[in-house]
Order: C-alpha cells, then structure tokens, then sequence
C-alpha cells in the first residue's frame, strides 16, 4: 500500500473523510459518491471480504502494522497517516477505532434476488435512526434470518453509524431497497411470503401465539409512530409481543431480536 503521511488537510481526496459528524451532509454525499464509509479494522475486513472495493484509508501510525497486513493485496491502495489532533480536525470527531475506509458501494440487487431463495426476511419500513438499522441487521445476522429489505424513505444502513453498530453485517447480510408498499406487496406475495407486521392493534395476535409460514416477511415500523398505513393496509397478519406492568412496546431494535427469536426457531 502507499503511505501518505498528513501535515496538513489541503489534499481533495481527504474530502471523504470530512466533517462525519455532520449526519445531514453524510447522508447526501456518501450515496451521491458512491461511497460509504467503514470504520474499524474488523470492518474493514467484513468489507474486504464481502468483496468491496477500498478507495482510500484513513488511521493513526500505531494501526499500520495491522493494516499492512489486512490490505496486503492492494498495493496501489493510498493509506492516508496523521496524528490524533490533525484526524480529529478533519473527521470532528476522535478517531479512536484506529481506522476508516472509504469503500466504493456496491450494486444493490433487485428486490426479486434477494427473495428468491429466502425465507425469512426483515423490512424497515421508514426508520430514521442509523443506530436502530445497524442493531437490527446485527440481529438479523446473529439470529439466523436471511436478508434485510429497506423502504424508499428509511435510514442508509451503510451509512457509518449504521455500519459499527452492526459490526459490519449489514456488509454481510444480503440487502436492498423495496419499491413503495402498492409493488413491493405483490412482489412479496409473488415469492410466497406472508407478510407480518409487528405492531399494536385489534386482532393482532401474541407473539407466542403465532405460527409462521414457510416464508415470513416480518415487517418494523418507524421509530415514533409505528407502521405506516400503507403497511399495515399490506399486512397479511398483525403479531404483537406480550408486554408486562403497562409498557405497550420496545424500542424498534429490541423488538426485532426478539420477533426474529422466536419466527426463525
């Protein structure tokens, strides 16, 4: 690899590692760019292995030795080096992970790929929060479901929060955005699926009452409200998790494991 090391910020291609903290500004540049960003040596590696192209590093001095050794088959990789007080400058924030990549993003399959061969899959409909997306693709990989679906107007799951949240799954659980809910109905039936919306309703039945199907789309709602109507106006079943002492619900990421938990056993 080739080691560039920083006494000052002036170079154009350290732009991808500008301001991070900024999550409006990463929301528009890092999709339009064609770029995401992962941060971590392990994430790096999740990427790597995925088979996601690095563009450019970013690390301390200390982390080299590990990274000579993780990008060993890049050799015309830039490696951009500085000191903690330089890096936080440029990033706003301390980069104590080690390491960020500037990864170019990969092809997003379409949502008949993806289903095909599946039969348990998750769909966040519309959530906002990076932190949320990225526990809940980390339960999807841990719980033993097969890929993830994302609505027009939910959270980049490779945003970087999103990303170390999930601890690079989201780079190894397969994934994609759905159309809105008047086709990506019939297309989950197409494929079989029934789909079933977590949420609070009359009718909906407890969580250790149902009995899924062969194939199951389990469906999360936003953060605030909950399934939109287009949703739930989709929904084959409504399934609801038995609460104690007068809580009505979990939060979004907390409910996804333990729905998972029990519709893949």
């Amino acid at each position: 690899m080739q080691i560039v090391r920083l006494d000052s910020l002036d170079a154009p291609e350290l732009d991808d590692y500008s301001r991070l903290t900024d999550v409006a500004l990463r929301r528009r540049t890092e999709p339009a760019g064609g770029l995401y960003l992962a941060e971590s040596t392990k994430v790096i590696a999740r990427a790597l292995a995925a088979g996601h192209r690095p563009r450019s590093v970013l690390t301390r001095e200390s982390w080299l030795p590990e990274l000579e050794q993780l990008l060993s088959g890049y050799p015309d990789l830039t490696v951009y080096v500085g000191e903690d007080a330089l890096l936080e400058q440029l990033t706003g924030y301390h980069l104590h992970r080690g390491a960020l990549a500037s990864m170019h993003r990969p092809v997003l399959p379409e949502p008949a790929e993806i289903l095909r061969d599946a039969k348990r899959v998750v769909i966040l409909d519309g959530l906002v929060d990076h932190t949320n997306v990225g526990a809940i693709f980390r339960s999807v990989a841990g719980l033993g479901a097969d890929a993830v679906l994302v609505t027009p107007r939910c959270a980049d799951p490779l945003y970087r929060r999103s990303v170390r949240v999930s601890m690079g799954t989201v780079l190894q659980v397969p994934w994609t955005r759905l159309p809105e809910w008047r086709e990506a109905t019939p297309l989950l039936h197409e494929h079989g699926f029934e789909i079933a919306a977590l949420a609070l309703g009359d009718g909906a039945i407890p969580l250790d009452r149902y009995r899924p199907g062969e194939k199951v789309a389990l469906v999360l709602g936003t953060e605030g409200d909950g399934l939109g109507r287009h949703a739930l106006s989709s929904a084959d079943t409504i399934v609801t998790i038995p609460m104690l002492h007068g809580v009505d619900s979990l939060n979004v990421a907390a409910a996804a494991a333990v729905a998972l938990w029990a519709i893949t056993r």
